[in-house]
């Protein structure tokens, strides 16, 4: 049975998790996830469904969540890579408004838990990336909701020029670029 390193963010319950990779001549083989393992992490979670995209670079995806049947994600890139980014939209939280970015990519095989009450986005930093995540609760479309990437008080650092591409030839879908500010979020709030 695999092992999973478990690292902190700074963020209550958002964590990296390594998987513990047997490599030979031959390839590799890891677990990309074990219920009893995870819950010897504190890690209780009942995934029901496995989501798949595939993206070019410069695709950018999020920031995504569901103002009701919120799920919980565990993310991993299968080909490729990404910067992965969750923000607290937890109003509650010690953490409210932050977020938390990270490089994910088939080879560094990190995953991330991206707990319930988070918008999450990420931005495909090469062509033919692969992205999977499991989520613990179904797509309700009717309660699909977003802030916008690039919203000025949030100021996430997007990797682009690091990764060669121009901001203005970023590839959004139209939901995802007339998404609403975090301060329109905000007010909304109840």
């Amino acid at each position: 049975m695999a092992e999973f390193k478990i690292t902190e963010t700074g963020i209550k319950d958002l964590v990296v998790i390594e998987p513990q990779v047997f490599g030979d001549s031959r390839g590799f083989f890891l677990e990309s996830y074990n219920k009893k393992e995870f819950a010897k992490n504190g890690l209780y979670y009942n995934f029901v469904q496995d989501n798949h995209s595939k993206s070019e670079k410069g695709v950018l995806r999020g920031l995504h969540f569901q103002t009701q049947y919120s799920q919980d994600k565990l993310v991993r890139a299968t080909n490729g890579s990404v910067y992965d980014v969750a923000v607290d939209l937890r109003k509650n939280s010690q953490t409210f408004g932050k977020y938390y970015g990270l490089i994910i990519s088939a080879e560094n095989r990190k995953m991330f838990l991206v707990p319930k009450g988070f918008a999450h986005g990420f931005l495909t930093l090469e062509d033919n990336t692969e992205f999977m995540y499991k989520v613990t609760e179904y797509y309700h479309p009717e309660f699909d909701s977003g802030i916008i990437w690039n919203d000025s008080k949030l100021a996430i650092p997007w990797p682009l020029e690091e990764y060669g591409i121009n901001k203005k030839h970023l590839k959004l879908s139209t939901k995802d670029s007339k998404l609403q500010t975090y301060m329109q979020f905000t007010l909304n709030l109840t």
